[in-house]
């Protein structure tokens, strides 16, 4: 193969950071640059189709599976490649971003496999950017040790045979690297995430007995799909592995995905690994593109919408048996908790719902599921070690008793909750609380004992949208205003100056978060992401 031609990728605006030099090479920008070159243009082409179909679903406030793909679904002969032996059992995940103390407690944690973040737990700063890619190579030398400042503790990584297996999720389509730009323009973040961690530990992972693993967040459609199968193809082409080295698991964390299941899995084919079945990203999807249907799509409280709602239960039924018919791992979704150091109780009510949640996937049949906590990792696994026993998975059993129609997935008028004040308010708190910091850079943040990431601040800033376009009245006769959501936002901000004294107030981003939140919560021009207009005021 010959060589790429020189890179014009040039960093801007951002200040060296130590070992950047180690990331950045010439070889690796090269490698980003041609990245962008190829397929950023379809990239382009595909968020604009977002635009079009969510125009299209504000007609007719409905969605269905694709009639010109039939073909796909009725075929009964394809599956995917087969799991490599790293990704075969997967009954644990814990996920966390990339900083360096993050990536050795999660290697270490006894999960099966590491969600290694710069996607909803990293806020993107250059120097989160930059430095979680110098942590996973570290990682994967084994040159990587912490010791915290504060309690002088010392990290190392266990033996070898001990760690996560990490599969590297990197940022969304729609979110842009401003750091980086060839021929004037930004490097889309997804191509910059994914380019340097595969240009610099592809091989060096296949030596390990492992391999360029990957999730795919925010997907929207099988032709998104389809343009990373390509990217794939000519990744592993340009570095010299093998065809099908790369493995993805796609997050359906979006409605329209969830009725393209199957053919997404087709598109990837040769390097898919399984898909996801989360909550927030997911109701916040539902949210953005049903967010002017009236008020039978109008969702109650988040914490209200749980994975026993009939919708909820029709999405990931359908996951499980849309995976096992083709040979794919359907993994589930996030234990959230993060353990009290201080209250015995509190520990154990979490704990009880988390084996509830756990024991409720494995006899589903998903064949993992994902914790936030080193601590929740023995209480999942009991779960699927209760199920599963020896076999890494449970692909065998085809959910062939599921039958999902079209309105199923859509169907948010069942449920019988509905939006309470209280429930604007935890919106209101959890908001502010997470965009101050991650406008300080935490994309991974501990708030009321649960551990949030952006996805967090989607759902409640959409809810807050929601209630008050659809006149929401709640249960103490309040309507859901843009002047209440103000009040309630002017209470809490007054509150946490209260819990935390003036100067460490002064010292954060509290205001610059509250008028953030209350900007996209309230503009009649509905924010597609949070994170756009948030990433303009990220400073690094």
């Amino acid at each position: 193969m010959s060589a790429p031609a020189p890179s014009s990728l040039v960093v801007v605006e951002a200040e060296p950071l130590p070992r950047q030099e180690e990331v950045l090479t010439d070889a690796a920008l090269a490698f980003v640059a041609e990245l962008h070159r190829r397929f950023t243009p379809r990239r382009d082409e595909l968020l604009a189709r977002r635009a079009e179909r969510r125009a299209e679903i504000a007609r007719t406030s409905t969605l269905g599976f694709l009639p010109e793909t039939a073909a796909i679904r009725a075929d009964e002969s394809w599956k995917v490649a087969p799991a490599p032996a790293a990704l075969n059992d997967r009954r644990v995940e814990i996920t966390g971003p990339t900083d360096r103390k993050m990536t050795i407690n999660a290697l270490n944690s006894g999960a099966r496999v590491w969600l290694a973040d710069f996607e909803d737990a990293s806020a993107p700063t250059w120097e989160n950017v930059v430095l979680g890619q110098v942590n996973l190579i570290d990682a994967y030398t084994r040159s990587i040790d912490f010791t915290d400042p504060r309690s002088g503790k010392s990290y190392a990584l266990k033996p070898a045979d001990q760690l996560a297996t990490v599969v590297m999720r990197p940022r969304g389509w729609h979110l842009e690297e401003r750091h980086l730009t060839v021929d004037g323009r930004a490097v889309p973040g997804a191509l910059v995430d994914f380019g340097l961690y595969f240009f610099h530990n592809a091989q060096r992972l296949i030596d390990l007995g492992k391999g360029p693993y990957f999730y795919l967040p925010k997907t929207e459609s099988h032709l998104e799909a389809r343009l990373w199968n390509d990217i794939f193809v000519f990744a592993q082409d340009h570095v010299g592995i093998p065809q099908g080295t790369v493995r993805a698991t796609v997050l359906i964390e979006t409605i329209t995905a969830a009725y393209e299941m199957e053919e997404i899995l087709y598109e990837l084919r040769d390097h898919a690994a399984g898909l996801n079945a989360g909550r927030w990203d997911y109701l916040f999807s539902i949210v953005k593109n049903f967010r002017d249907g009236g008020a039978k799509f109008v969702l109650p409280d988040r914490n209200a919408v749980t994975m026993t709602a009939p919708f909820m239960r029709a999405y990931t039924e359908l996951l499980v048996r849309t995976c096992h018919k083709r040979g794919a791992h359907a993994i589930g979704g996030m234990a959230a908790f993060i353990p009290s150091r201080k209250d015995a109780e509190v520990n154990k009510v979490a704990f009880e719902k988390v084996k509830a949640d756990k024991d409720r996937e494995a006899g589903d049949g998903f064949d993992g599921s994902w914790v936030a906590h080193p601590d929740l990792v023995p209480i999942a696994m009991a779960s699927f070690d209760a199920v599963l026993g020896d076999k890494p998975n449970q692909k065998d059993r085809l959910r062939e008793d599921v039958h999902v129609e079209g309105p199923e997935l859509i169907d948010i008028a069942s449920l019988d909750a509905r939006p309470t004040y209280d429930g604007l308010r935890n919106a209101v708190q959890v908001g502010i609380r997470y965009i101050e910091a991650w406008l300080r850079g935490l994309g991974a943040v501990a708030i009321f004992n649960l551990m949030e990431d952006a996805a967090t601040a989607e759902i409640s800033r959409s809810q807050i949208w929601q209630w008050i376009n659809a006149g929401v009245v709640f249960e103490n006769g309040k309507a859901a205003t843009p002047e209440l959501a103000r009040e309630v936002a002017a209470e809490e901000l007054a509150a946490i100056r209260e819990e935390i004294g003036a100067e460490a107030f002064a010292a954060g981003k509290w205001q610059q978060a509250h008028d953030l939140l209350l900007h996209v919560s309230l503009d009649a021009d509905y924010a597609d992401f949070l994170t756009l207009p948030a990433y303009d005021q990220l400073v690094g």
